[in-house]
């Protein structure tokens, strides 16, 4: 270990500057709110889109999920879980034909009941929420339920990181 004089002229060492540079990023995520990291251009899909037309976007922008809207108002979420569940077949189900599958609408298969966040909710409450629903993001509204952005994992990590 080193040990070095700092600014005030005290010998102190290189590990415990670091271990303060660690401490002040923590204590300034203690403050963040949502609106301050979360994504806010926010590829949204409407609920008129097929499975079929859904597909590709999965593939092509390898997102979890997306937001759906009618004008700039979140009206649910669609996941991946989601188009999957369509494929699921039990004993007392009819097999239906692939087509017909992939003709369903998003409003058929998307979440309704959707879990937000707000652009003022501590990223500590976001954090949170996502250890106990295990999501991988959440949509973030305004007082109007319109959709402002989006905030997932990717941007609570980076906020950590400082």
């Amino acid at each position: 270990m080193t040990r070095q004089l700092d600014a005030s002229g005290q010998v102190g060492s290189a590990l415990g500057r670091r271990g303060s540079r660690r401490q002040i990023r923590l204590q300034k995520f203690l403050c963040m709110q949502t609106k301050d990291v979360m994504t806010k251009l926010v590829l949204t899909i409407s609920q008129h889109l097929t499975l079929r037309e859904l597909e590709p976007l999965f593939e092509t922008h390898d997102f979890n999920g997306f937001p759906v809207v009618e004008g700039r108002h979140l009206i649910g979420l669609v996941t991946k879980f989601d188009f999957l569940k369509n494929f699921v077949f039990t004993p007392d189900t009819v097999f239906p034909h692939y087509d017909d599958l992939m003709k369903r609408s998003v409003k058929e298969v998307m979440t309704q009941n959707v879990c937000t966040v707000h652009l003022a909710t501590p990223l500590t409450r976001v954090l949170q929420m996502m250890v106990e629903t295990r999501d991988h993001s959440f949509p973030v509204v305004d007082e109007k339920n319109r959709l402002a952005g989006i905030i997932s994992r990717g941007d609570i990590v980076r906020a950590l990181r400082g």
